[in-house]
């Protein structure tokens, strides 16, 4: 399956953020999620595990207790249950790994 950008329609999350949906089957989703400066994922868990690329800009991530930034080219594994949010310290675009696919984000 080839997910093409300009057809992912983006969806807002959060004030600052939206969602494109670019590909998914039963076992995996991927999103790429826009920020922009100052934005927040507020914190939150899921039942899914979570692989996040930062693609672009810079982020405070909250994963359980620890708090660190990341950068472009840097990466986030969210365990299973694992509460955890962001902070967009510099605009940017994050791509969203679940396992299995958000049914969540489908509705």
């Amino acid at each position: 399956m080839i997910g093409y950008n300009k057809d992912a329609v983006p969806t807002p999350c959060e004030p600052g953020v939206t969602r494109r949906i670019l590909s998914y089957c039963d076992e995996m989703m991927m999103c790429e999620i826009t920020f922009e400066k100052g934005a927040r994922g507020n914190l939150h868990s899921h039942p899914h595990i979570q692989q996040t690329y930062v693609a672009a800009g810079a982020f405070e991530f909250t994963v359980g207790d620890e708090v660190n930034v990341v950068k472009q080219g840097d990466s986030v594994l969210i365990p299973s249950g694992a509460t955890h949010g962001v902070l967009c310290l510099e605009a940017g675009k994050l791509v969203d790994v679940f396992n299995p696919k958000r049914e969540d984000f489908l509705k």
